[in-house]
């Protein structure tokens, strides 16, 4: 059954939560009495649809359906999860509140995508206060997985904890904030470096874009993929957080910082600032830099994922989730051999397009090879086989290029075995977008024992379910382009 989940609000913040819940297969109501909010939102959604399904190997679930009402009471009908994006003013939160809990179910979700208020604040005078509670996202919020959680004594814990399952269920990170403070984790510490950087500006000592130059290239890299005290544990050598303690430690005391102490926003310095961010930035659209923003974000992500670290760790999590919903086979025991083998269906990531804008060459032997591999899992090649010492080499690989295809559009692969007898597996893949044939593979593989690197017959098991799924395929119409020489039709 289709959940639902209803977004009051739909600015920024608000429009990512509608991403975020629709390509995780929710259907998503907002309620934004501005005229532009469909435009906005949808444009959103564009980016988000180019960029977060590349972020996993496994297709994320079918798009839910995006819909706008006019009134709170239409749009949170049946939402089990209710998000408050609307503009930081206190006294209009809790009038959102008011109406919403006339209107919604008691047990659904009510978070609050503030960056500032407590969560007590936002309960005063409200129906249920034990409903409402902060679920603070980073923009965007369809990329970033940090969610700070903060409930406060008076929260039903049974629906905050479900919060945090729906959240991590949709490949996020809910912190769960101990105690109730303004402006909660996160936005303290980016509240100091701001401040910092007002006075380094004001000072004339940079400009904003020497100062996003300093975080960019030095320890915001380091932060990203380790964070404050991690990365300080690392710069104290092998004696660790101790040995930096003792050494940085007295800098505290040093006159370094002006955090306490914050210019007053004259008008001369909000000119200057805005001249400066004109000239570093100003080239770009808001459109253009939050794709380059998402490019970043995605390559950086996936990079920490092939170390299993970080938000990369999370990612890789959220894959293995995601596999096992796609109910695609990973044994024979679950194939239909009345057609063709479906071995991959996922996103084009952004990192996989080249020059061109379309999917680079190389990419797609890496999607064939991933199409073998599952292939190879079917028949029963999987880790247990290989850690015993058999396996499939390639031999030999032919692929044709028919059409282009561009980031975030889905692919899937469906595969022809010509030939399992003996040493052999002879597979013909085809790669579709819906029905629109992207390029075939064709690929010869030799069974081999680990131990010798040598050509050897596979298991009997192997064999056995090999020769059934190339019998069965035999009878279905040839693919085209089956045994084609390059060049040669």
């Amino acid at each position: 059954m289709t959940q639902i989940a209803a977004i009051i609000g739909g600015g920024v913040i608000g429009g990512g939560w509608a991403a975020r819940f629709l390509l995780n297969g929710w259907d998503v109501r907002v309620f934004d009495p501005d005229p532009e909010a469909e435009r906005k939102i949808g444009e959103v959604l564009g980016n988000a649809r180019r960029s977060l399904p590349g972020l996993y190997e496994a297709p994320l679930p079918e798009e839910g359906q995006l819909s706008f009402h006019a009134t709170i009471s239409e749009a949170v009908a049946g939402a089990i999860w209710i998000q408050e994006s609307v503009p930081e003013q206190l006294a209009l939160k809790q009038k959102v509140y008011q109406t919403l809990q006339a209107h919604c179910d008691p047990a659904a979700v009510l978070g609050s995508s503030t960056s500032g208020f407590k969560p007590s604040e936002l309960q005063a005078g409200a129906t249920r206060p034990e409903q409402i509670m902060v679920c603070h996202p980073f923009n965007p919020v369809y990329l970033l997985p940090l969610i700070e959680v903060v409930p406060t004594d008076q929260s039903d814990l049974t629906i905050v904890e479900r919060a945090e399952c729906i959240l991590r269920d949709m490949g996020m990170y809910p912190l769960r904030v101990r105690k109730e403070i303004d402006a909660h984790i996160a936005d303290r510490f980016l509240e100091a470096v701001w401040r910092e950087a007002l006075w380094l500006i004001k000072d004339g000592i940079a400009t904003t874009e020497e100062i996003d130059n300093a975080i960019r290239y030095g320890f915001g890299i380091r932060w990203a993929q380790m964070g404050l005290f991690e990365t300080y544990r690392v710069a104290g050598g092998e004696a660790g957080m101790r040995h930096f303690m003792a050494q940085f430690g007295p800098a505290l005391q040093w006159p370094w910082t002006k955090l306490m102490d914050v210019p007053e926003f004259t008008d001369e310095l909000v000119d200057m600032i805005s001249d400066q961010s004109d000239a570093q930035s100003g080239m770009h659209s808001i459109r253009e830099l939050e794709r380059i923003r998402d490019n970043n974000l995605v390559g950086m992500m996936r990079a920490l994922k092939t170390q299993d670290w970080g938000a990369g760790a999370l990612l890789k999590e959220q894959d293995h989730l995601l596999n096992a919903r796609a109910e695609m086979p990973r044994s024979a025991v679950a194939l239909d051999l009345t057609c063709l083998t479906e071995t991959l269906r996922r996103a084009v990531p952004l990192d996989w397009t080249d020059y061109n804008g379309h999917m680079n060459e190389a990419r797609y032997l890496q999607a064939f090879g991933d199409a073998t591999d599952r292939f190879m899992e079917i028949v029963g090649c999987n880790t247990d086989y290989i850690a015993s010492g058999g396996s499939y080499f390639t031999a030999e690989t032919h692929i044709r290029h028919v059409d282009e295809v561009h980031a975030g559009h889905v692919i899937r692969i469906e595969t022809y075995c010509a030939e399992g007898a003996g040493k052999k597996m002879h597979l013909f893949h085809q790669m579709f977008e819906g029905s629109r044939l992207l390029a075939t593979g064709e690929h010869m593989l030799i069974h081999v024992s680990l131990e010798t690197r040598k050509a050897t017959l596979p298991s009997e098991n192997i064999a056995d379910i090999l020769g059934r799924i190339a019998q069965a395929h035999s009878v279905l119409p040839r693919p085209e382009g089956l045994g084609r020489m390059v060049g040669k039709k």
